[in-house]
């Protein structure tokens, strides 16, 4: 990636980055350097927002159509896999190979690229998959408009948690790729001012429902937030860095963490 930080990356910019990388959408990547990438993983969450209320409105209208919470918590989840290629369950799996084969950093990310997906990677795959069904069909049997809330506010704390990933300070574990274009872009000051905005609208938007799950998103957003970052200190210990697959991973994870916190408590 060419360093281009003296030719500043205007808004469009930013959302072509962040919609072309992070999601299958048809948008054309205009620019491809670290300025068009800083400003990209700041608007991550809006990426977030527009997958979660895809897979929220298709849950809203199986619902609707009498389809009940379960199959509209496989919808709902079916849905992000599908805007992302299911690029971010793939590296879910392809982390829960790497980590789980205990070799050394480079056999471990030789792992990583390989095409198939070993037993880690399968057993991790599944048990995230049945999780978050799970807390989506309890939150959608709970009230439609609580599934609806949940949804949204796992994929926005999915695509903060990437957000924070590409701060400065982290640095990648491969010279190529995702991780190494996005590794270190963004400012730390940028990247938690973030983190504390999407809280907020997490937040507010819990607040329509009551205080209680404006209360209840707060806390999933910020629970998914440490779920990653835990995550992601221990892919830096094992790796040495970031690549494409771990932010794929640390998606997933946010995701699973914030939906069993909306899951969970009274409805």
């Amino acid at each position: 990636m060419t360093d281009t930080t003296s030719a500043r990356a205007t808004a469009g910019d930013a959302l072509r980055f962040a919609f072309g990388t992070l999601t299958a959408l048809p948008v054309r990547l205009t620019r491809w350097d670290r300025a068009a990438a800083r400003g990209g993983m700041l608007a991550a969450p809006l990426a977030g927002l527009a997958v979660g209320g895809c897979a929220a409105a298709t849950g809203l209208a199986l619902l609707w159509l009498g389809g009940g919470p379960l199959l509209a918590a496989v919808a709902a989840v079916a849905v992000p896999a599908a805007l992302t290629r299911g690029l971010h369950l793939d590296g879910l799996a392809d982390v829960a190979d790497g980590l789980g084969s205990g070799k050394p950093a480079p056999d471990a990310l030789r792992i990583m690229k390989q095409s198939d997906i070993g037993p880690f990677g399968v057993i991790t795959l599944l048990l995230a998959l049945l999780g978050q069904i799970a807390a989506l069909a309890r939150a959608y049997e709970s009230d439609p408009a609580r599934g609806t809330l949940a949804a949204l506010t796992a994929a926005l704390a999915a695509r903060c948690a990437l957000t924070l990933a590409s701060r400065a300070g982290v640095p990648a574990a491969r010279p190529e790729g995702l991780g190494a274009a996005v590794a270190g872009a963004v400012p730390r000051t940028a990247a938690c001012a973030t983190a504390v905005a999407v809280t907020a609208a997490a937040a507010g938007a819990g607040a329509l429902l009551g205080p209680y799950d404006a209360a209840r998103c707060a806390l999933a957003v910020l629970l998914a937030l440490a779920s990653a970052e835990a995550l992601l200190r221990h892919c830096r210990r094992r790796f040495g860095g970031v690549t494409g697959d771990v932010f794929g991973a640390l998606a997933e994870t946010a995701a699973t963490a914030a939906l069993l916190v909306m899951a969970l408590g009274p409805a």
